[in-house]
């Protein structure tokens, strides 16, 4: 069996950007904006900042492949498959941008249709009856366009028509900001980014599907540096509307996590029939476009709307053989959670518990760059350990732009996408007493470029202390692990039902949610429109009391709690919110 665990281990490119009034000065890893489609049996994905393309036989394991003639540093590169024919565009406002198409990427260069107008957030959509459509938008203030082209020359058939505009009034989840609340700007630069971009969300990064006959056209908002940075979808019965508003919305929307964010993605179906989203992840700590990728379960249900699986959306997830069930619960528990960590050494504010607190903003930090600074986590008691996710992180780069580097042009201003392998090795290390280890894996002479990385042992180890000891990171930084998250399958009871659940709509578009204290390791929040449509999830640690902002106007909405511990989940009473 193949597993990946989000975010996605993929070799992330570094960009050296120049400061703007968007971004400061930073070297950081960035990929965002993805496209993955299936094209002559195998997946490719295609993501902002990345200067190439990934592909794979299986969603698991994936091979990066350069680019070259197209326009690498515009934002949020689309790929759709027309026939035989892979097409690509990139954003660039302000200047008539081109398509691109190839039969063989992989082995032949992508051959350009001259561009007549300008777009951004690209999105290009092929009908069964062989027209073509074009969606595009990336704005506070315009709408999601729409308009048919032509397929021999992707000129426009008549106006671009304006399809929908972001309505937060109406729209918890389309609020702006960290948890859907905007802070006051402390800074001039912050107070001038304020007055220049205002506090309306972005409404951006269409994707349009195709489904029994409908059409499925979905957005992204409130924006790509906040974590409730989700997706959303109108419906029609015509591929330019007019559009109507899902009951399902968000459809996208993991504001809790280890790793958060889950907008401006792509949704497509595997060679077995099973619906996936592909979606942006957020960081944002070294630099407001610091994200990863990351690919969940979706699907249509019997009525026709459209979900996305995030319950325990960064959990190792597998891929099955065969057609599978979207909503299956996980095969393995996470056993590593607040657990005790020590460590070689650690600068202060870096203490090695942030590895196992399940936020990958924050780290563990060694006091010195030289190999061999490690990390131990102790279960508490010997586990069944099935999976091991290694997170590494990048703590204020430091590091000159590469000599002789050509350096593109974008909305973040000036950058030099790093294309070189660079070099990541550890070894990874189990023990049953803390005093005696076996090697579980060594890459300590195996060099990858993944700061992200999974360990699977899928017929169990027996293991109470897991250790990680690091020999090389990128540019010879001090090393930092965000995350030794470990996963298996406890012997213990489950947790008891939570109790004492209240659900009050304090506000149209607001719930708060309140429950007794308990013993769970966490509880899950879901939500939805029908007490058998709990799609949507907000995963909660060491807290009681939820308030809950991406509800829908005049919309009612049923909320269940489960809990959750080392050994497995109980599921809550679901209780109606009018």
């Amino acid at each position: 069996m193949n597993y990946f665990c989000n975010p996605l281990n993929l070799s992330y490119k570094y960009s050296f950007i120049r400061p703007s009034m968007f971004s400061k000065k930073s070297v950081t890893r960035e990929a965002a904006d993805p496209s993955m489609v299936l094209f002559h049996g195998r997946y490719y994905l295609f993501a902002s900042m990345s200067a190439g393309f990934w592909v794979s036989d299986d969603l698991a394991k994936w091979e990066f492949h350069s680019l070259k003639n197209v326009p690498i540093h515009d934002y949020a590169p689309d790929v759709r498959v027309i026939g035989q024919w892979m097409y690509f565009s990139a954003s660039k406002r302000g200047t008539l941008c081109s398509f691109y198409r190839s039969k063989d990427p992989i082995h032949e260069e992508f051959e350009e249709i001259p561009g007549t107008f300008p777009f951004w957030d690209p999105n290009l959509f092929w009908d069964e009856d062989g027209k073509v459509y074009f969606y595009w938008g990336c704005t506070n203030i315009e709408p999601i366009w729409g308009v048919e082209l032509n397929p021999n020359n992707m000129t426009m058939i008549g106006e671009k028509t304006g399809l929908f505009y972001g309505q937060p009034e109406l729209h918890g989840f389309e609020k702006n900001g960290e948890d859907h609340v905007l802070p006051e700007p402390k800074t001039l630069s912050e107070k001038m980014m304020r007055n220049f971009l205002g506090t309306a969300p972005f409404i951006e990064g269409p994707w349009m599907t195709k489904h029994n006959g409908k059409y499925y056209l979905q957005y992204a908002a409130p924006g790509t540096q906040y974590n409730v940075y989700a997706d959303g979808v109108y419906e029609s019965d015509h591929p330019l509307g007019p559009f109507s508003y899902a009951k399902n919305n968000p459809f996208s929307y993991k504001p809790a996590g280890f790793i958060t964010g889950a907008g401006h993605g792509s949704t497509f179906a595997d060679r077995l029939g099973n619906w996936w989203h592909a979606s942006t992840l957020r960081i944002s700590v070294g630099q407001n476009f610091e994200r990863r990728l990351g690919l969940f379960p979706a699907g249509f249900d019997e009525d026709g709307h459209l979900f996305c699986n995030q319950r325990y959306g960064d959990w190792p997830m597998p891929l099955k053989p065969e057609k599978a069930d979207p909503w299956a619960k996980p095969e393995w528990m996470l056993l590593s959670y607040g657990k005790s960590a020590t460590a070689s050494s650690f600068v202060l504010g870096n203490e090695p518990e942030l590895a196992t607190k399940e936020n990958i903003r924050q780290w563990w930090k060694p006091q010195s760059p030289k190999p061999g600074s490690w990390l131990n986590v102790d279960l508490g008691q010997i586990q069944d350990v099935r999976a091991i996710q290694i997170n590494f992180a990048d703590d204020a780069l430091k590091v000159p732009l590469p000599k002789k580097a050509l350096v593109g042009g974008g909305v973040t201003g000036k950058r030099f996408i790093d294309e070189r392998q660079h070099a990541t090795r550890w070894m990874l290390e189990g023990s049953l007493d803390g005093s005696t280890y076996f090697l579980i894996e060594d890459h300590s002479r195996w060099t990858t470029d993944l700061s992200h990385d999974l360990v699977i042992r899928e017929s169990g180890i027996r293991v109470r202390h897991v250790r990680c000891t690091i020999i090389e990171v990128p540019f010879g930084q001090t090393p930092c692990l965000s995350g030794l998250r470990v996963f298996g399958i406890g012997t213990g009871p489950l947790p008891p039902n939570t109790t004492g659940t209240t659900v009050v709509r304090e506000a149209d578009l607001e719930a708060r949610i309140r429950w007794n204290p308990d013993a769970a390791v966490g509880h899950n929040i879901l939500w939805g429109f029908a007490p058998n449509r709990l799609y949507h999830s907000q995963m909660v640690y060491e807290a009681n009391e939820l308030l809950l902002k991406a509800l829908n106007h005049g919309q009612d909405c049923f909320i269940r709690i489960d809990a959750f511990n080392e050994n497995g989940i109980t599921e809550g009473e679901i209780l109606p919110l009018r």
